[in-house]
């Protein structure tokens, strides 16, 4: 119990942390997205829009640090993000929502399977350590992982996409098609994904298989495994139920920050695609001086890993007695 409330604790404390210096931030940053709105009019503004528009911004001069400070944290609880510069006059959170669910499918999905993938064959590389998938797919994903994103994806454009025509060369569906929840637009939706979604897989999974082989050959130097094979129980067993059981702990706090920075997207990737997420979205606010998206998607960013860290110090406390005894 006292190891779940100093996690909640810590949790907290972390938040108010990031809520704090993520009001500040942009303010430090020079420019003004109201005057930059005004920029859009070459101008033509008086000062009573250029005061109405620095209250929609979030950025009323008016006001003190300090009360802004306390406005911009009982929006943030509300969940009103203020008005997108980039998207005017749509507020931030019609922005975000029109594009997570893009980031969610495409890098969240691709996540969970790089940790998937690369930890079963980083499982099995361990357990048969010198064996022919130890020699071959281990040194080969290690090598592909140490390629940028932006470079695989713009080979995989030029060879599936330009050269063979194979794949779309990006967005994220065709802009003739209907958007609507049947499998003709599903389908374009997922053929479109192909190319992001191995960029991601090729340059991610390495670092899982390299990771987990390691844990699982300094694992099965340990007692209880050598306990458990003198007990006659069965490979598998002995391979899942105690060897990987235990060899997969510390890669879960590393797959949790990966499962939090899901919501940034992998930006070059989404750049690069011209995919409709919020990578790409995060660099049009930093292009366009859009504070109020920058602050909503850093705040996302943040609250994201922050959670992902958490549940799994839970997953971990479920797993390892160690630490149920500690707390």
């Amino acid at each position: 119990m006292k190891y779940v409330l100093r996690r909640l604790g810590f949790f907290v404390v972390t938040l108010w942390a990031c809520l704090t210096i993520n009001f500040l931030l942009p303010r430090l940053m020079p420019g003004n997205p109201a005057i930059a709105m005004m920029a859009r009019f070459h101008g033509r503004v008086n000062g009573t829009v250029l005061k109405a528009l620095e209250i929609a911004f979030g950025v009323n001069s008016s006001q003190s640090e300090i009360s802004q400070y306390f406005g911009y944290l009982k929006n943030t609880l509300t969940g009103n993000f203020g008005v997108s510069l980039t998207f005017f006059p749509e507020t931030v959170t019609q922005v975000v929502r029109s594009a997570i669910l893009w980031t969610l499918g495409l890098v969240g999905v691709t996540t969970v399977l790089a940790f998937a993938l690369g930890t079963l064959i980083g499982m099995v590389s361990g357990w048969r350590r010198g064996g022919k998938l130890d020699s071959l797919l281990p040194p080969i994903f290690v090598i592909t992982s140490a390629f940028p994103y932006f470079f695989v994806a713009l080979i995989s454009l030029l060879l599936f996409s330009i050269t063979w025509h194979w794949f779309p060369s990006g967005f994220g569906y065709n802009n003739t098609d209907t958007i609507a929840f049947n499998w003709a637009f599903i389908s374009d939706v997922l053929w479109h994904a192909v190319l992001p979604a191995l960029t991601i897989l090729v340059t991610s999974i390495g670092g899982w298989i390299l990771t987990m082989r390691n844990n699982m050959i300094t694992t099965l130097a340990e007692d209880y495994i050598r306990m458990a094979r003198a007990k006659g129980l069965s490979p598998l067993r002995v391979m899942f139920d105690y060897a990987g059981r235990n060899a997969i702990l510390p890669n879960l706090t590393g797959f949790g920050m990966s499962l939090g920075f899901v919501v940034s997207g992998a930006i070059l990737v989404e750049y690069v695609f011209s995919y409709p997420g919020l990578g790409y979205m995060l660099l049009d606010g930093v292009q366009n001086e859009d504070f109020a998206l920058m602050q909503t998607l850093f705040l996302l960013i943040t609250v994201a890993v922050l959670v992902a860290i958490l549940a799994v110090d839970f997953v971990t406390l479920a797993l390892d007695p160690r630490t149920r005894t500690e707390s």
